[in-house]
């Protein structure tokens, strides 16, 4: 059985709760739901959805990094939003970090998300 590896990075928000950043187990990199929380501050970052979204993606960026991979060795996502009517903008921004073979994906409405975030999203890689 595979070892079950946590990753931790400072250059990412850490965890608001009992959850680790990402685990590493054999190839995968699985990150945990990810906010637009900005790593210096604890906070969610200003300027609405597209800028959470930005954050939370180099939130994302930065652990996957922290585990030896990079944005292009996703395979799945899961975007919670808790207003649908944002998921253009939120595309817009997903689009920018997940160019070449986007991964398969999975959009879901939520009434609310912790720290008042807008937009959540949990990531599992393959390394390379």
């Amino acid at each position: 059985m595979a070892k079950k590896e946590v990753i931790t990075t400072n250059k990412a928000a850490l965890p608001i709760g009992p959850y680790s950043q990402g685990i590493r187990v054999g190839d995968f990199v699985f990150v945990a739901g990810e906010k637009g929380i900005n790593p210096a501050t604890g906070s969610i970052v200003e300027g609405g959805i597209a800028a959470e979204t930005r954050q939370t993606f180099e939130n994302i960026k930065a652990i996957l990094e922290a585990a030896g991979a990079s944005l292009d060795d996703a395979v799945r996502t899961v975007v919670y939003l808790t207003d649908i009517e944002e998921f253009s903008a939120t595309n817009e921004v997903y689009a920018q970090y997940l160019k070449v073979d986007p991964p398969g994906r999975t959009t879901v409405a939520v009434s609310a998300l912790p720290a008042g975030a807008q937009v959540e999203i949990e990531l599992t890689a393959v390394l390379p």
